[in-house]
Formats: structure tokens, C-alpha cells, sequence
């Protein structure tokens, strides 16, 4: 015997197929309430009606899917099929808003937008640096790689930059178009570079506040980052050493089942 049932009813129904027993929803149909149901059964749980059978019946096999192979299951009326259209969207929405008081899913956002506005950064970066010295080519770009993106978004002219920088003056000065362009590109750094440092502090906050420990051992930034790829906290907890101790290295180990050596530690952990 099995137990078929869906947010409207309940069924118990033997090998032949026969049915032995039925509950329906006797409750005043309302879009909260069936809120709540399609929440129970999305949770895994049984319906009411199904426990009651369960209680009648206690041999039968619960089963959620045998109503979808019953042709002779009642079909959705309209004012059914209204109702569950909006509890279905009631829920999504519900769905979406609890998503937010989900640590591991904030430190995702938070730790995958810090890499890719880093990446982009390193970028736009190198390109600003390197876009000055091709004029100011006296410039200690090492030395000074951290001041020259601020340097050029503040001066008004490459003259003007070079009196800054204390160089020589260049003999082939960029136009006036090619200067905006390059004041654009270092203030599009230095805008990076605050978006980037705000979305660093955040994660920090909250990787203090979701895992401690492991904040304490390898810095925030890297405990977020642990998590994501942990795909969550509980999940990183479980995970046994062997794994923990190369995670994040998956293009290291690609590169091992192609006959490289295998990696030896996680990028993560000795970044």
C-alpha cells in the first residue's frame, strides 16, 4: 500500500491500484494557507491529510509522486488553479527574501564580486600605469605604480602631471582627446578601487561574524573564500582534510589528470 498525496487530498491506494481510503483539505481554501502547505511539501514533510492516513494506515509507504501517475486524480478547477498560480508566486517571493538571511549565500555574493572587481582592477591598473609611462618615460612606474592612477585623474594636463611627478616634461605630448582618455581610464581605477575596498569590508564583517575561527587562522577574505568553494559553512565543516587541503585548486587537479604533479595544498589557504 501506498500513500499518494497533493496539496488538495490524500489517497491510500493498494498494488492494484485500488483506492482504500481518502482525505480532502476541508480547511476554507485561502492563498496563505496553501502558502504553508506547498511550503510543508517543498520541506519534504506530509500533508495533514496524509498524516491522518498514515495513522489509519500504518503500513502504507508514503508517496508524493503516485498522484501524478493516477489519471483518475481530480483535476485543478479554475478556482484552484487561480489559487495555487498565487501561492506559487507568494512562495517564490518567500523564497527570495529568506535567500537574504542566508550567511553563506551573502558571503558568495559578497566573495565573488570582490574577485571580479579585483581582477578587473589588476587590469584597468596596469593599463593606467603602463599608458603613463609611455609618455613620462623617466617615471619610476614600480615606485610609484600606487600614486600614478590618482596623479593623472587630478592633473589637467600631462605637463601638469609631470610637474607633479617631478620628470621631465615629454617631447611628444598626448592630444587633448588621448588626455581624457587617460584621466577616464585612472579615475575608473581609483573608482575600482573604492568599490572594491568597501566590498572587502563587508565580507571581512561578515566572515568575522559567520565563521570566527577560521577568520582568526586565515583572515577573512580568506575564510569566505573557503566557505563559497566549501559550497557553505556546514559543508566545509564535514569536509574531510584531504579535501580541505586542496580546495580550490581544481585547475591544478584538472591538470594532474593530464600527468601533471598533483597539487599540494589549497591557493586559498597559502595565497
Amino acid at each position: 500500500m501506498e500513500i499518494w498525496y497533493d496539496w488538495r487530498l490524500s489517497r491510500v491506494v493498494d498494488a492494484e491500484g485500488n483506492v482504500l481510503d481518502q482525505v480532502n483539505w476541508s480547511a476554507s481554501g485561502s492563498v496563505n494557507a496553501l502558502v504553508e502547505r506547498l511550503s510543508e511539501l517543498q520541506s519534504g514533510r506530509l500533508s495533514p491529510e496524509a498524516r491522518v492516513l498514515a495513522d489509519r494506515f500504518p503500513d502504507a509507504v508514503p508517496n508524493p509522486l503516485g498522484a501524478i501517475s493516477d489519471d483518475s486524480w481530480p483535476e485543478l478547477g479554475k478556482e484552484e488553479s487561480e489559487m495555487l498560480s498565487e501561492a506559487s508566486i507568494s512562495l517564490a517571493k518567500k523564497g527570495v527574501a529568506d535567500s537574504a538571511s542566508d550567511p553563506d549565500r551573502r558571503l558568495d555574493m559578497l566573495s565573488s564580486s570582490s574577485i571580479e572587481l579585483r581582477a578587473s582592477w589588476t587590469t584597468q591598473e596596469a593599463r593606467s600605469v603602463e599608458w603613463t609611462g609611455l609618455f613620462l618615460s623617466d617615471l619610476d612606474l614600480d615606485g610609484r605604480r600606487s600614486d600614478i592612477p590618482l596623479y593623472v585623474s587630478k592633473s589637467k594636463d600631462i605637463v601638469d602631471l609631470a610637474t607633479e611627478l617631478g620628470v621631465s616634461i615629454p617631447d611628444h605630448p598626448p592630444s587633448d582627446l588621448e588626455w581624457s582618455a587617460m584621466k577616464s581610464q585612472a579615475k575608473g581605477v581609483i573608482s575600482l578601487s573604492e568599490r572594491l575596498h568597501l566590498i572587502e569590508q563587508a565580507t571581512k564583517e561578515l566572515a568575522n561574524s559567520y565563521v570566527p575561527s577560521l577568520s582568526s587562522l586565515i583572515g577573512p577574505l580568506g575564510a569566505a573564500r573557503m566557505v563559497v568553494l566549501a559550497g557553505g559553512r556546514e559543508r566545509l565543516a564535514r569536509m574531510p582534510s584531504g579535501s580541505l587541503q586542496v580546495l580550490g585548486a581544481s585547475g591544478a587537479m584538472a591538470a594532474h589528470r593530464r600527468g601533471a604533479p598533483p597539487p599540494k595544498h589549497s591557493p586559498v589557504l597559502f595565497s
